[in-house]
């Protein structure tokens, strides 16, 4: 799952405008880890805090299944409105899911975030080594050097790219890991 915190800083005004009238418009999602009606999209009645509920973002390695099944993505498209004056960054997401790995099985979870047209880009990556079995909760937390910013007074959709991989050398390990669900929550200062 998923937590994303976005942070505006009002660039130096005298007429600043109000922090509350930054929202989320919509969610969208994409990719062979979020296929069509596969996500469960809950936004709050302020539309500052989001829910995901991911049915498909699930990765297998083992007997009987397909190379294809080892990796899966989601690409995370949040359509942010806010006035003119504002910047806003990515600074904190969680990611909860299950692992279950035999010995010999590696996993890992990863996001990239961007804006549309934007190429500055930061990426953050978890890794998961088996045996294990266990539920996890994943945050990232982007340094503000890093950060991806924003351009002043442009309305640009935040990506986060999301994907989970498994890889084995043993063509008899097996291996599982998910992302379940995703809260976030769109704060400014």
């Amino acid at each position: 799952a998923l937590a994303s915190t976005a942070i505006a800083s009002p660039i130096v005004s005298a007429d600043a405008p109000d922090a509350n009238q930054v929202t989320i418009n919509s969610i969208t999602t994409s990719g062979t880890g979020c296929p069509q009606g596969s996500v469960g999209k809950f936004l709050s009645a302020d539309r500052q805090t989001f829910t995901l509920i991911f049915d498909s973002f699930v990765a297998q390695v083992g007997p009987g299944t397909a190379a294809t099944d080892a990796r899966k993505f989601c690409q995370i498209n949040l359509d942010l409105h806010y006035p003119q004056g504002f910047q806003y960054s990515i600074l904190k997401t969680i990611y909860r899911g299950y692992a279950q790995l035999d010995a010999g099985v590696s996993g890992s979870q990863s996001a990239t975030y961007y804006f549309s047209g934007q190429s500055a880009q930061c990426s953050t990556t978890s890794n998961f080594k088996g045996p294990t079995a266990k539920n996890y909760a994943i945050e990232d937390n982007v340094a503000v050097t890093s950060t991806v910013w924003s351009p002043c007074g442009a309305n640009l959709p935040i990506n986060i790219k999301s994907q989970i991989a498994l890889t084995t050398s043993s063509s008899t390990a097996k291996g599982l890991l998910t992302t379940d669900s995703a809260d976030g929550t769109v704060t400014w200062v």
